[in-house]
């Protein structure tokens, strides 16, 4: 086992044990009393993901500014299967000209809640960013978390979208009016590397 599949290895049973806990007994039996939809086992929604990745990115200069200006980079994804599929971790590199960033996302599925976490860590920094949770509904993932940007409290949604063997589709998007518009700042296309 190399460096970084030993880290993370680390990163995902850290990120298991901090945002992975099953459901409660009571909350099953509750479920079972009131005769409640059975949820659906998404463990391998991110299935389609595992492999290597050719993106172009487009990333909101200043988000929920007025800003109009994209930047736009391209590069590599590699995402590493983990617990038959319970856990993934992605790696990103991507650039330009004048812009070059690395990062890693870490993925897990929440087996109690039918749910997955998605949280993402740029080299710069080297911090774990709060988990986005969500699931996925009719081949369509989204992902929902509460951050500070510029001092404020903003709702983030974080979509996964027009998915096949051999492409898909992610768009982040911030609203900081409780979710009644959101404005998209990172819109992602993905197209499997074949080579």
């Amino acid at each position: 086992m190399n460096l970084l599949q030993r880290i993370g290895t680390l990163l995902c049973m850290l990120g298991f044990l901090l945002y992975a806990r099953p459901a409660s007994p009571q909350a099953t039996s509750v479920a079972a009393e009131t005769g409640s939809q059975q949820l659906r086992d998404g463990q391998h929604d991110f299935d389609f993901h595992f492999g290597n990745w050719k993106t172009h990115i487009m990333r909101l200069a200043n988000p929920l500014s007025g800003s109009k200006t994209w930047i736009e980079l391209n590069g590599t994804v590699k995402v590493h299967k983990i617990w038959d599929g319970r856990a993934n971790m992605e790696e990103l590199e991507a650039g330009n000209a004048t812009t070059h960033f690395k990062g890693m996302t870490l993925f897990l599925y929440n087996p109690g809640a039918h749910q997955w976490s998605q949280a993402f860590v740029n080299i710069s920094d080297g911090t774990l960013n709060l988990p986005m949770i969500g699931e996925f509904k009719n081949g369509r993932g989204e992902l929902f978390d509460q951050e500070t940007y510029n001092g404020r409290t903003i709702l983030v949604r974080f979509v996964w979208s027009d998915i096949t063997p051999d492409s898909h589709h992610v768009e982040q998007a911030y609203s900081d009016d409780g979710g009644k518009t959101w404005e998209p700042n990172f819109i992602a296309t993905l197209t499997r590397d074949k080579e």
